[in-house]
């Protein structure tokens, strides 16, 4: 594995696990896809740390979890933004 494929799963991790962030979070930030990041913190990391590959676990599966959630969220505050504009 070259490096700087090795040091970008090392930044998308730290950033995953400092901000709780989601795998689109972390494609925005920096810049590659959200392919890119998965696999990077999915399958590449677990062969470069493995401790740090069970923080990024944990995190996505969090997010995974509350993803209707924060969905949920999205949509109301897109309909109430609507309504409050047109009146």
């Amino acid at each position: 594995m070259k490096d700087y494929i090795r040091i970008r799963c090392m930044m998308l991790a730290d950033y995953i696990i400092a901000n709780k962030a989601t795998v689109r979070d972390a494609s925005h930030i920096y810049g590659v896809s959200k392919s890119t990041v998965h696999k990077d913190v999915t399958a590449r990391l677990k062969h470069i740390d493995y401790a740090k590959y069970l923080d990024v676990k944990e995190v996505l599966e969090f997010n995974l979890k509350e993803r209707h959630i924060r969905g949920g969220d999205a949509t109301r505050e897109k309909y109430y933004k609507l309504h409050t504009k047109n009146q």
